[in-house]
């Protein structure tokens, strides 16, 4: 985990709000539906980015910093860090959206390794001109 100041890393991929259906015992909201809004944030930005299906491999450095409860809208932040032969390995930060009257918080982060997939699920190449791109920017 990084430490920084108060503003999110990357492009805004996913927006939700917690509901009552989303949280523990405790009135929280489960860590995995957290995690489960990080997925999709992920899977869309590696689709566009990858021009194709993606499939979820591996997940790394995740912390909990913040509880999250009913209510709080959560905003999903993806950034591309590494582009392989058919992987592409996506720094997904989750915020505490507030109003314009308060800094956003971060409520964690994580290292999201997703493989390219063709119609039948099978690993498929990532074009050299996208990785090119990539390695450009």
């Amino acid at each position: 985990m990084t430490d920084r100041s108060n503003h999110p890393e990357g492009v805004l991929s996913l927006q939700n709000i917690a509901m009552p259906a989303d949280t523990n015992w405790s009135g929280d909201v489960f860590g995995g539906w957290i995690v489960s809004q990080m997925d999709l944030a992920g899977a869309i930005h590696v689709e566009r980015f990858s021009k194709g299906r993606c499939a979820t491999i591996a997940i790394n450095e995740m912390t909990f910093l913040v509880p999250v409860k009913v209510g709080n809208v959560i905003s999903c932040y993806t950034k591309v860090l590494k582009v392989g032969n058919t992987s592409v390995q996506v720094q997904i930060e989750v915020w505490n959206s507030h109003d314009d009257s308060r800094a956003p918080i971060l409520i964690t982060q994580g290292v999201f390794t997703f493989v390219a997939v063709d119609v039948n699920g099978n690993k498929r190449q990532i074009s050299e001109q996208i990785k090119q791109e990539f390695l450009a920017n």
